[in-house]
């Protein structure tokens, strides 16, 4: 087993776990809740996007030979929001984790162990991308929260619901050990309703 494919494998499906979470968490919003903050020094979930998409935009462009910081990211700029629109926001946030994504499809395992550099400190591609896996999911953590204190009780739990956990584990105990990563069950259900959709 090489164990830097796994990896790979691993941060993948780790990326497209905590996007689906994000996207599950506010496609439960109005519109306009996606804009609103509790005070002028909170984020938006908008704000938070942005701040998201900057970032994967500039870490994971040219990954194996520019600094991760780009000349041209205005990283200030990202906490200002001048998103208009649901649809302006959901734009921002699939072109940001298509750039991560695209990034992480294209190392090969040995390429984990080069060096790449964010504000001049180096990295090897492994450290780069645990860097962000603990990163982003801080963010879209971030998402949740505001969204479910917008929602109040009629939030739809994304994970075990209250009280849900016994039967949880009834339902993974009752099946044979299997070697499976956490969000495959996840991943493809959601991928099947997309081909459904189409």
């Amino acid at each position: 087993m090489d164990m830097n494919q796994v990896f790979l494998d691993t941060a993948e499906k780790q990326f497209l776990y905590y996007k689906q979470l994000g996207e599950k968490a506010m496609e439960q919003l109005e519109s306009e809740q996606l804009f609103q903050s509790w005070n002028e020094d909170a984020n938006s979930i908008a704000v938070i996007v942005k701040h998201l998409w900057g970032n994967m935009l500039s870490r994971w462009t040219d990954v194996l030979t520019t600094d991760g910081e780009k000349p041209w990211r205005e990283r200030d700029a990202e906490f200002v929001n001048d998103i208009s629109t649901r649809e302006e926001l959901l734009a921002k946030w699939e072109e940001g984790w298509n750039c991560l994504l695209g990034a992480i499809c294209s190392f090969t395992p040995e390429q984990l162990s080069h060096i790449i550099y964010i504000r001049n400190e180096g990295h090897t591609v492994m450290e780069a991308i645990i860097r962000q896996l603990a990163h982003y999911p801080y963010h879209v953590g971030q998402i949740i929260y505001a969204a479910k204190m917008l929602k109040e009780t009629a939030w739809n739990s994304l994970s075990i619901p209250r009280n849900g956990s016994d039967q949880y584990n009834g339902g993974k105990f009752a099946k044979p050990k299997a070697r499976k990563h956490f969000t495959d069950d996840e991943l493809r259900i959601e991928k099947g309703k997309g081909e459904e959709q189409q």
